[in-house]
């Protein structure tokens, strides 16, 4: 929801940050993955209760995401840099909530709906996108440069982002904010379905 807004804010830093590394010869799939590493290391930190750890981690991991684009664009684009940059961050959107479940048990069928949510979500997301290339939809670029069609949703990248700042924040609290965000995600997937469908 909050996508098209924050772009026009970050797009001109991480633009000049993704040339500056494109220069001296760093790889997009290279920073694809060196961000789900780290992104992933979040995980025990956050089994071990170190949430503040935790978040400078999962903040690291979106900065890099943020400029493994624009590394493309400087350098020579691929249909696989996008179809690895969409797979590491999926793989990083579910590894988060599986950390808050190792926390602590009281967490685990939470951190199970929400991760039941984002698979509806990415389906709906990537389905969305699959249907628009055999329609032949264009993009209309409102959530930057991607390699693909980005449909719009309620729950996107900066609204998931904002919640797992708050899971970090307020470790106590993550059963409530999951089940929020669990909700707000359905919700997005049964727009999208009835969005297509109407189109």
């Amino acid at each position: 929801m909050f996508d098209p807004v924050l772009r026009r804010l970050i797009d001109p830093p991480l633009n000049r940050a993704g040339a500056w590394l494109a220069g001296r010869g760093v790889s997009a799939n290279g920073a694809s993955l060196a961000g789900l590493a780290i992104g992933l290391l979040a995980v025990p930190v956050l089994a071990q209760g170190w949430y503040g750890l935790a978040l400078l981690l999962i903040l690291f991991n979106r900065l890099i995401d943020g400029v493994d684009g624009p590394i493309a664009r400087h350098g020579t684009p691929t249909p696989f840099g996008g179809y690895l940059d969409i797979m590491c961050d999926m793989a990083f959107y579910a590894a988060v909530p599986v950390g808050f479940a190792l926390a602590s048990p009281t967490n685990a069928i939470w951190a199970a709906i929400l991760l039941a949510s984002f698979v509806c979500t990415a389906a709906s997301f990537l389905g969305r996108a699959v249907l628009a290339a055999q329609r032949g939809e264009a993009y209309d670029g409102r959530r930057g440069r991607k390699s693909f069609f980005h449909g719009a949703g309620l729950i996107e990248g900066s609204e998931t982002i904002a919640a797992f700042v708050l899971f970090c924040l307020f470790p106590a609290a993550f059963p409530w904010l999951a089940g929020l965000l669990a909700g707000l995600c359905f919700w997005t997937a049964v727009a999208r379905v009835m969005d297509s469908y109407r189109l």
